[in-house]
């Protein structure tokens, strides 16, 4: 498979599956909308060519060059060559973007094409900083909200959300041969990680997994004061956001973090908790 192949495949795919962007929402204002699915369009492209399929590792990386001398291109005022790009350059220029957030976003992507495991929490949060954070940052700036006690905020629901995630899917990153889970961590609970799936019933792997819902539940309701700052559309959408990880991180405790056995994940009656919840929060 040619790199031009692999960037054609992931521009024609639906990207309707990226869960870390409110393409559809009803809350989301209709003149935001398509500046949303452009952003969306992009991140979702860039994240399947790095992790989906069965392209060599040096074809990933190259795919993802050419994502980044499509961003140069529009940094310069040129046009660029990919038709996502043309929406996307639309977008930046319409709504005054910053471009640092899409190129953070394709180092994250590279990263995970050549590194699988993460020595130390303070090496995962860094990942998230460029994989999750950019997400928030954008939204802000569509908002014209991104004052730095707000990007502040936004950066530690993001990073908490990528981090509950990573916690939901160690099962199936697992089987990628992906760990999340900071090594100090392994060690520190005395979990080897070869033999994991077996462990996932011992006391000590649920204390691991408790010390990690714990910390991103923690990070999470650090910066949960955002909404009060923002338009009651936005505002809406990320309770329901917060609330919603919140929940995956209750359910991982649930199953004691046994998280190979079982997936969790929302199901419909969660949904009536997440609006009880996020219509009571301070």
């Amino acid at each position: 498979m040619t790199f031009q192949s692999l960037i054609h495949d992931k521009l024609t795919m639906s990207v309707e599956h990226y869960e870390n962007f409110p393409v559809a929402s009803l809350l989301l204002p209709v003149k935001l909308r398509q500046a949303v699915k452009n952003i969306y369009a992009f991140a979702r492209t860039a994240d399947d060519i790095a992790d989906e399929g069965d392209a060599a590792p040096d074809e990933r990386i190259q795919a993802l060059e050419q994502y980044q001398q499509e961003l140069i291109a529009i940094e310069s005022g040129n046009e660029p060559n990919l038709a996502i790009f043309k929406a996307l350059a639309t977008t930046i220029k319409r709504h005054q973007l910053p471009l640092k957030p899409f190129g953070d976003l394709l180092s994250a992507f590279k990263q995970d094409v050549i590194i699988t495991r993460y020595d130390t929490f303070t090496d995962l949060i860094d990942y998230c900083r460029r994989s999750a954070n950019p997400v928030g940052c954008l939204m802000l700036h569509l908002y014209e909200k991104a004052t730095p006690e707000n990007l502040r905020n936004a950066d530690a629901i993001c990073s908490a959300l990528q981090l509950i995630n990573f916690w939901q899917d160690i099962g199936i990153d697992w089987d990628k041969n992906r760990v999340y889970l900071p090594q100090e961590d392994l060690i520190k609970f005395n979990i080897n990680q070869h033999t994991a799936i077996d462990m996932a019933a011992s006391t000590n792997w649920q204390k691991m997994m408790q010390f990690q819902t714990q910390r991103a539940r923690e990070l999470m309701i650090s910066g949960s004061s955002l909404h009060k700052n923002l338009p009651w559309r936005f505002a809406w959408e990320l309770r329901l956001v917060i609330q919603g990880g919140l929940r995956i991180a209750e359910k991982i405790d649930h199953v004691r973090g046994d998280v190979f056995k079982q997936r969790p994940k929302l199901q419909k009656f969660d949904w009536i908790i997440l609006a009880w919840r996020a219509i009571f929060m301070n």
